[in-house]
């Protein structure tokens, strides 16, 4: 009862009926489309909010409690990619570079899936840790660089002649990242009375400005679930399985780093996305040969509907188990 309790707070809640409300719009083909830059506005606003609010919750809790569970968040970050490749690649049948861009969204991270599961927690009394944004901001690139390395190592040779230097650039300070981790630099140097300080506009406005972005991922999202049709039933399968074993080793990595149960909630969740920000924008530059369709379609149109429907309480479910052990 308890978890059907917790499905039903997520899907009633404003960001989750909004996101439904795009996916609704896609499908019954109405011309509903944020302008570009609108899109770009509300992406970057959440992301230096993120990681604001983040860098600030750093400075008043100090480092000594954060250190262990970042390490714990890059490693993570850094190895699903490697079991992922194998497994795309082996038994579901993707081409080596299919397989290592997919394979580095899902060690990769979903900010919006972040926020999504934090309000979630909060709403029923499991908040998490405040100071959790910074694993978010540190999941970024090491699943983007090893997806890069895996695509380059096994994948076509000649096809792609980027030179490293601009693949390292793009992975270590795409726009996405670059915002978290200045805001999460910024945020930590000003402090709580910084943080009080710009309230009025990094706290106050937040869910009314994350309602509205996924309205608009609800519309992307809607567009492209034609695509899944196309790929067939693996990609369906890979797209809600691994973030449940994803999801699963995440929370026990949080119950194990000592984090509350809404931060090893929080930390299943991470583990379980799958990036549909950085990672397209680093494989479209480095791995030009793999199929945007299938990275996009595997991480917006299969995996974020689940996590932010379904996985976030399934995600809660894993961190209460853990910690009761």
């Amino acid at each position: 009862m308890d978890f059907l309790h917790a499905i039903q707070a997520n899907l009633l809640s404003p960001p989750i009926l909004f996101f439904a409300l795009g996916v609704i719009a896609a499908l019954v083909k109405c011309d509903l489309k944020f302008p570009e830059t609108l899109y770009v506005t509300l992406t970057i606003y959440l992301l230096v909010a993120i990681g604001f609010k983040g860098g600030a919750a750093i400075a008043e809790a100090g480092m000594a409690k954060v250190w262990l569970p970042a390490l714990a968040a890059v490693l993570l970050g850094a190895l699903i990619p490697l079991w992922c490749y194998p497994l795309l690649k082996k038994v579901f049948g993707f081409n080596a570079a299919d397989a290592a861009a997919i394979a580095a969204h899902y060690g990769s991270v979903s900010a919006v899936t972040f926020i999504a599961a934090s309000n979630y927690l909060k709403s029923l009394g499991e908040p998490p840790e405040a100071y959790a944004s910074a694993f978010l901001a540190v999941m970024e690139s090491p699943a983007i660089l090893i997806g890069v390395l895996l695509g380059k190592r096994f994948g076509t040779p000649g096809v792609s002649s980027v030179p490293m230097r601009e693949i390292l650039h793009e992975a270590l300070f795409g726009r996405s990242i670059f915002l978290l981790l200045g805001a999460l630099a910024a945020g930590f140097l000003a402090g709580k009375p910084g943080l009080e300080a710009t309230a009025g506009f990094f706290v106050t406005p937040f869910q009314g400005v994350l309602t509205l972005f996924l309205l608009e991922l609800g519309t992307v999202a809607g567009r492209r679930l034609a695509d899944i049709r196309q790929s067939g039933p693996r990609l369906l399968i890979f797209g809600t399985i691994m973030p449940v074993i994803h999801g699963f080793i995440g929370t026990g990595i949080g119950a194990a780093c000592g984090l509350s149960i809404g931060g090893t909630a929080l930390m299943g969740t991470l583990a379980a996305s799958a990036s549909y920000i950085a990672a397209p924008a680093a494989m479209r530059l480095s791995l030009p040969e793999a199929n945007p369709s299938l990275y996009l379609t595997a991480s917006l149109a299969i995996t974020f509907p689940f996590n932010i429907t379904l996985g976030l309480p399934l995600y809660l479910g894993f961190a209460r188990w853990w910690i009761s052990l």
